[in-house]
């Protein structure tokens, strides 16, 4: 049970230094010093201090999405077993539920966008709903691929499905890595420190929300990284290498630095490659379809 809770803790606490270690990297491919370790943390306690303003045009619907958002993926936390041992709600079909939390937590945002009748969050609500049409097969099609190698229906196993088969193993990373980029908007799917109107995918949807709803959107968006960085680490990091009473506990704390250095490489990505143009996103987004569609039928052939 002590695993378990240090588990969630560690879920929660992550987010702020992946922003951090994100913010550092940028820094200091630019020669800059860049920010301070708690400064992740500072922006989202001064967003929680400062009061919220509403537009006329918008309804209770509008104040209740970012709620809606945060608790969506606040319940994904306890399915994503960083430990390799299961989590508090581990069960058979776990992952068709967190991926449908995941689409919870992106209606909330979509609907909080067209909420308040703007063009541009109108604008940016399109773009992520059409970005997810592509990016939800894919990532049910990759877990049906680990699920067919796994034989069994649960993170736990279907994350150590792919030991000893570097081929798939490479197209799982290579798939999850762009869903990292597309759950987090992060470059070159979107870019989080744009304010361009014309090019913001989920800068755009949050232009309405102030004080604690934006707190609760931003970290969400980094929580989101972290749980998507977290089964992509758990897919490289072969079950084997952690046996024994403590394999447990040295999985996760693996795990956590794996998740610091997918950061580190988003940072990195983020310093030497624009955004792409928007036309150009879409089959961004379906390179990744196309990896999971490669895997699945590669371990329908081989299985």
């Amino acid at each position: 049970m002590e695993l378990l809770l240090i588990q969630v803790v560690l879920l929660l606490v992550l987010p702020f230094p992946v922003l951090w270690i994100i913010l550092r990297v940028k820094a200091f491919w630019a020669a800059r010093r860049g920010p301070c370790f708690f400064q992740p943390f500072h922006d989202i306690v001064r967003l929680c201090k400062k009061g919220a303003v509403f537009s006329k045009t918008t309804s209770l619907a509008f104040r209740l999405m970012p709620s809606v958002h945060l608790a969506a993926l606040l319940t994904a936390v306890i399915l994503v077993p960083m430990s390799g041992r299961g989590h508090i709600a581990s069960f058979e079909g776990d992952f068709v539920l967190f991926a449908y939390l995941l689409a919870a937590a992106r209606f909330s945002m979509i609907a909080g966008a067209l909420e308040t009748g703007s063009p541009f969050e109108g604008m940016g609500a399109s773009r992520e709903a059409a970005f997810a049409v592509f990016a939800e097969p894919a990532f049910f099609m990759l877990a049906g691929a680990m699920v067919l190698a796994g034989g069994k229906a649960d993170f736990v196993t279907m994350v150590s499905a792919f030991d000893g088969r570097a081929v798939l193993t490479t197209l799982a990373v290579l798939s999850l890595f762009i869903m990292v980029l597309l759950e987090g908007a992060r470059i070159p799917v979107d870019d989080p420190a744009t304010h361009l109107e014309l090019t913001m995918i989920h800068e755009a949807m949050i232009l309405d929300h102030s004080g604690p709803d934006l707190a609760m959107l931003q970290y969400g968006a980094a929580l989101k990284t972290v749980l998507v960085s977290s089964l992509l680490v758990l897919v490289v990091l072969p079950e084997q290498l952690f046996t024994g009473s403590a394999g447990p506990w040295l999985r996760l704390a693996s795990t956590a630095g794996g998740v610091c250095i997918v950061a580190a490489l988003i940072g990195t990505l983020e310093s030497f490659m624009a955004r792409l143009r928007m036309t150009h996103v879409p089959q961004f987004v379906l390179l990744m379809f196309s990896v999971s569609l490669v895997a699945l039928v590669s371990v329908l052939l081989l299985f």
